[in-house]
């Protein structure tokens, strides 16, 4: 019996077993049976592999459904083996996950697998393979939901094997006509990044084979590029003993709102000793390119700084490697939904700013003006006795007031009918002091 047996999985182990006479006859169960999209060329090109087959209509997550195909399994021809193929993707952020995408993703995969070990457990099985994922091993950004729900396979088989009943879960990686078939380049990419490559049909099945009679419950089959995983500087601490990736070496990550004391101290100090418009650049320039090699941009060039996350085609797995390689890059512990909630390359920006510097960074408000005015009050004396200090403070204040002036009523007026602008230019250092003092309350 192959459960999920119209999927691209389903399918290619069908073939398989067929092929290689590891079944005379197969019992292939979805939920739209014969109609299924390519389900009546299977069941012929089974039939001309001289396998005996039959289809069957069955939501397997429906424990009537499923004890009615059962029951119509001929005596002389007994059930002998169960292959559970069946799944249902729904990835997205835990938080913003309902009980319903919950239950989506749940009902194929949990409640399948359980209603076919309570209805076969009497049964003289010789194998009952789980199809489970490495997400539910090593974990998986965005895929909550699915990793709790292959979890479950593997402690189902565990179970099995101390009821003395056969069972093995196989945490598969992504094969390429699996259900990562219909994933985009950038998903490749960004999954070659986190050091899976894809399994061909022929690797896989060569694993399932590998799997028979194996002693472990539970087996991780997947392609691993380890190079890549220690590059990553990410390495799942279940892998850690596979990579050695010097992870003491990694930033310290803290968590938003904490004193800027840790994060990445070479580019704190880096930034720390250059002027906002220039941490501003880094920074810009570190969310781009990253922003860009997560979505496999040619460059930064190609992505506006003004525009959203979202429109230049992020979505919530991929604003979430983002977020973990700009955590990774600042030594920031940011919010899952950081890229969505400071949604621009220039907000982003800012909130690194923010956060990696601290109060070494004044935000360029009017309360840092004020700051900056307090400063110049406190140094007036001094100011007053050095002639140059005074000049170039003077004239300084001259073009600031300026513009303040063009920014506000362009025909503002004085008591003595002339405006504002007019008094500052004509105005004498004692002036612009005496300016300083009554207009702005120093």
């Amino acid at each position: 019996l192959i459960t999920g047996a119209s999927g691209a999985l389903g399918r290619l182990v069908a073939r398989h077993l067929a092929v290689t006479g590891q079944a005379e006859r197969l019992l292939l169960v979805s939920r739209r049976g014969i109609d299924a999209p390519g389900m009546p060329e299977l069941a012929a090109e089974l039939h001309q592999l001289g396998v005996q087959v039959s289809v069957a209509a069955c939501d397997a997550a429906d424990r009537d459904q499923l004890a009615g195909v059962l029951a119509g399994v001929p005596a002389g021809a007994p059930l002998v083996g169960v292959v559970h193929a069946a799944g249902v993707l729904d990835d997205g952020l835990a938080v913003g996950l309902s009980a319903e995408r919950v239950e989506a993703v749940m009902r194929p995969k949990v409640d399948a697998a359980w209603h076919l070990h309570e209805l076969t457990r009497g049964l003289d099985l010789a194998s009952f393979i789980l199809f489970s994922s490495i997400a539910g091993v090593t974990g998986n950004a965005g895929q909550a939901s699915y990793a709790a729900a292959n979890t479950f396979l593997d402690v189902l088989a565990a179970y099995r094997r101390r009821e003395g009943l056969p069972g093995v879960s196989l945490a598969w990686g992504p094969w390429e006509g699996g259900m990562a078939g219909g994933l985009t380049d950038a998903d490749w990419q960004r999954m070659a990044r986190q050091g899976l490559r894809p399994l061909s049909g022929p690797e896989g099945l060569e694993l399932l084979d590998a799997a028979a009679g194996a002693a472990d419950p539970l087996l991780v089959a997947a392609r691993l590029d380890l190079a890549a995983l220690r590059r990553s500087g990410e390495v799942p601490p279940l892998l850690s003993a596979l990579v050695q990736a010097g992870r003491s070496n990694a930033p310290a990550r803290r968590t938003v709102g904490d004193p800027a004391t840790g994060g990445d101290n070479a580019l704190v100090a880096r930034l720390a000793a250059l002027g906002p418009a220039e941490q501003q650049e880094i920074l810009q320039d570190l969310v781009m390119e990253q922003a860009a090699l997560v979505l496999g941009m040619s460059g930064p060039g190609v992505i506006d700084a003004g525009r959203t996350f979202r429109d230049v085609g992020f979505d919530s797995l991929t604003a979430v490697e983002l977020r973990n390689r700009l955590s990774s890059a600042t030594g920031l512990r940011l919010p899952a939904t950081a890229v969505f909630d400071y949604p621009t390359p220039t907000a982003l920006t800012e909130l690194l700013a923010q956060e990696m510097l601290g109060s070494a960074r004044e935000e360029t408000t009017a309360l840092s003006a004020y700051s900056g005015l307090d400063k110049l009050e406190a140094s007036i004396t001094e100011i007053i006795g050095d002639d140059t200090a005074r000049t170039r403070v003077t004239a300084r204040l001259k073009d600031i007031l300026s513009l303040l002036n063009d920014a506000g009523e362009p025909n503002e007026v004085g008591e003595d009918g002339g405006s504002v602008a007019d008094r500052i230019q004509s105005a004498s250092d004692d002036d612009m002091f005496d300016f300083i003092d009554n207009q702005l309350g120093i």
